[in-house]
């Protein structure tokens, strides 16, 4: 396999994961991954995101409340005791670099975060819906810092699949507990040299 068809095979085997075994997770390897999310691209190069990375297991489990999980299949899709996730990187904006449109960014960086960790074997779950506030207080966040997000960490105990999406795009689990996802087909998402369809929701 070449590097190129490495690199695809990653992207393309990456699944969002909320089941985790609870083997620690190696830090060099969690410092490496940061190191990839800090060399995504940054507009104006500005570089406003910082990192809070959470691998003790005490403070660990004061987070896992603070988040919504699977909103679709809640509570059925969060994370069941014992299969909890280890580690947590809580994904900060510097609003004293940038106060605001930071999104772009954190999009960039915590992908290139994302791919790194799996490649390790390290799954992950980014998740949007956070008690920002309480989260805030509980780790001394300072106030010139927003979290932009919170990225589960753990290495996987599930084995989520790719569905071709229809009408429904909404993932659910199956008898056995299997999660499935439905994804847009490429020739849903993709014109070339010109457009062609007038239903942009055909899907």
């Amino acid at each position: 396999m070449g590097k190129s068809d490495e690199i695809s095979h990653l992207i393309n085997s990456r699944r969002t994961i909320r089941q985790f075994k609870q083997d620690s997770i190696s830090l060099r390897d969690l410092l490496k991954c940061i190191k990839s999310a800090g060399l995504a691209p940054s507009a104006e190069n500005l570089q406003p995101l910082e990192y809070l990375l959470i691998t003790d297991s005490e403070k660990v489990k004061t987070i896992f409340p603070l988040l919504k999980w699977a909103g679709y299949i809640a509570p059925n899709g969060n994370p069941e005791e014992g299969r909890r996730p280890t580690a947590y990187l809580i994904v900060l904006v510097n609003k004293s670099i940038k106060k605001t449109g930071a999104e772009h960014d954190a999009g960039a960086a915590i992908e290139n975060f994302i791919l790194s960790a799996w490649s390790f074997g390290i799954g992950s779950c980014w998740i949007v819906s956070v008690n920002r506030e309480k989260l805030q207080k509980v780790f001394n966040i300072p106030d010139t810092y927003l979290i932009d997000s919170v990225i589960a960490l753990g290495y996987p105990d599930e084995s989520p699949v790719v569905e071709a999406a229809t009408e429904d795009i909404k993932y659910w689990k199956d008898k056995i507990g299997v999660l499935h996802v439905p994804k847009r087909p490429i020739e849903d998402i993709l014109q070339i040299n010109e457009w062609k369809k007038d239903n942009i929701h055909s899907h």
